[in-house]
């Protein structure tokens, strides 16, 4: 990417944990669960346990950057 589009890149310098966590915030691990049904937001959340798995899941990373972005529109 260049640097111009790097600047429209909404989730340039955002970190994983990051949204994460702020996702948490905005919706809480039930609401998150139901919007995104995976495991590791529904049995026992946890940050690093959804971290983990988000890292090694391309498209259960790419729905929850996806939901970053749209509440970022909100």
């Amino acid at each position: 990417m260049n640097e111009e589009q790097q600047q429209n890149n909404l989730l340039h310098g955002v970190t994983l944990e990051n949204i994460v966590n702020s996702l948490v915030e905005h919706y809480g691990w039930s609401k998150l669960g139901k919007r995104i049904k995976i495991k590791c937001f529904n049995n026992d959340p946890s940050v690093m346990s959804s971290l983990k798995f988000l890292r090694k899941t391309p498209w259960a990373r790419k729905k929850v950057e996806e939901l970053y972005i749209a509440t970022l529109k909100i």
